[in-house]
């Protein structure tokens, strides 16, 4: 929950500095946030709709190795 609150801080920051400056925010519209915050919404449903029916909940799908960096 702390990186969460640390985002949202850093991002009221800077949208004052901005209206301070008078800079126009490059953020997306907030029908466009909205919509976003349903996809997480959506995405979380599933896994607690199937927890709450007792379905078998899927596992998510293994994700390749990533390769080492080189210096």
């Amino acid at each position: 929950m702390k990186p969460y609150l640390l985002s949202l801080g850093a991002g009221l920051l800077v949208g004052i500095i901005y209206s301070l400056l008078g800079v126009k925010s490059p953020a997306p519209p907030v029908i466009a946030l909205v919509g976003l915050f349903g996809i997480l919404l959506g995405d979380q449903a599933v896994p607690v709709a199937q927890r709450i029916m007792g379905a078998p909940v899927a596992a998510p799908a293994p994700q390749p190795p990533v390769p080492e960096r080189k210096p």
